[in-house]
């Protein structure tokens, strides 16, 4: 096993060897992140031919948002104390046997309907919720003190989840549009290279992210700053750690949880806002309020699409430095001003026509991306180890509750329109 110092740090640290490596892993377990959820939501034009009358964009939105918080809300208040490997391996096992369940149910009952499969169907979707809240939170805490890359790429990763997923519905729907049951054999190869590609992840982190020198230096950087989160991590990467007298001292001094929203409340909100007004969107507006156009069963697909790219390229934007926004208050006002898009959807979705609305999308999806990180690679970077991945899982409960509250206001667009 590799020795460390008496700090706790390995010794001769190469601190960017590997860099690139884990800037490319990060961005595939992000990618897993949301694969699952993106599944879903890609192939809801199925599940809008099965079950027409239930609503799944937004019900299975709905179902899936309060078990992600709630789990979320519980994991972040016990961060500190949390095995971080055992939580993020456990998020992507629950996220492979949940994709893998979607195929064999639809498999077993031969894509019938009925509420019985709606159910089935709803029990896997909180169960992506309850593996999101640990992945999502796990990571974004576990790189928050490494290099920002490593947030980028993986929040680049959760966009790209969503423009796999939408690109692979488009092509396996011009597959077999035209065949027998075309639109159920699409999903079920789309929901096969889904599975297959969270299962990759769980190899990604438990064999390979891990045991990166410099993924190595900065988890044992932060076990020497009082971190426990990542104690098995550095002994599956072959680091052995004792708790010095300087670790003790760190956990004693560690701000608390309350400190540390109240010292960044305002990258907290912006999260918030963000999210709020994406998900009172996407996608159950774009699925359900949009009206019928001349791409007929692939306006909703196209637009999913749209949003999903245009957010991915987004988060690569905020690498040129001359157009990141950093200032906390300008942070603020983009996001607030995102709310402008609510009745420009409105009228545009009551009187223009589907080009307009593609644009809008794209500007969603843009502004989304962008914004989001922004925020999260601006947020302050000072403080030690174990208060940046509390801050972390901080951060990811207000995009969390963000994305259940624009998920509840998703609803009021149906009020006057007769689909109540």
């Amino acid at each position: 096993m590799t020795s460390v110092d008496s700090s706790g740090v390995p010794s001769t640290p190469t601190r960017l060897e590997g860099k690139g490596k884990a800037t490319l892993v990060c961005w595939f377990l992000g990618l897993g992140s949301l694969m699952a959820w993106n599944s879903i939501m890609t192939i809801a034009d199925y599940y809008y031919a099965l079950f027409p009358l239930y609503h799944p964009s937004r019900v299975l939105t709905l179902i899936y948002q309060p078990f992600a918080v709630g789990t979320m809300l519980i994991l972040a208040y016990n961060e500190a104390k949390i095995n971080t490997r055992i939580r993020n391996i456990f998020g992507y096992i629950l996220f492979s046997l949940g994709t893998l369940g979607l195929l064999v149910l639809d498999l077993a009952t031969g894509g019938k309907g009925g509420i019985g499969n709606y159910i089935g169907i709803c029990v896997f979707v909180a169960a992506f919720g309850v593996a999101d809240a640990h992945v999502q939170g796990g990571l974004v805490g576990d790189l928050s003190f490494m290099c920002p890359e490593f947030i980028q790429s993986m929040f680049a990763g959760l966009a790209a989840s969503g423009a796999l997923t939408s690109g692979l519905r488009l092509v396996t729907k011009a597959i077999f549009d035209k065949s027998d049951h075309g639109l159920r054999k699409g999903v079920v190869l789309f929901v096969a290279i889904s599975t297959a590609l969270e299962f990759l992840c769980i190899f990604l982190y438990a064999y390979v992210f891990g045991k990166l020198p410099i993924v190595k230096y900065y988890r044992a950087k932060a076990a020497s700053e009082g971190s426990t989160t990542v104690s098995s991590d550095l002994a599956a990467a072959g680091i052995l750690t004792t708790e010095s007298k300087s670790a003790v001292d760190a956990k004693d001094e560690r701000l608390s949880n309350k400190q540390l929203i109240s010292q960044n409340a305002d990258y907290a909100l912006d999260l918030y806002l963000i999210y709020v007004l994406t998900l009172s969107i996407f996608p159950g507006f774009l699925y359900e309020n949009t009206g019928s156009h001349h791409l007929g069963s692939w306006y909703s697909i196209v637009l999913i699409a749209v949003y999903n790219v245009w957010d991915l390229i987004s988060r690569y934007i905020p690498l040129i430095e001359r157009v990141k926004i950093v200032s906390r208050k300008g942070l603020v006002i983009a996001c607030l001003s995102r709310f402008l898009l609510v009745p420009a959807f409105y009228f545009t979705a009551k009187y223009a026509d589907q080009g307009w609305m593609i644009f809008l999308v794209s500007f969603l999806g843009l502004t989304n991306g962008y914004l989001t990180v922004c925020v999260l690679t601006a947020a302050p970077k000072g403080y030690k180890a174990p208060e940046q991945n509390a801050l972390g899982n901080l951060m990811v409960v207000f995009l969390l509750g963000g994305i259940f509250s624009g998920v509840a206001l998703d609803w009021l667009w149906l009020i006057g329109n007769g689909k109540f």
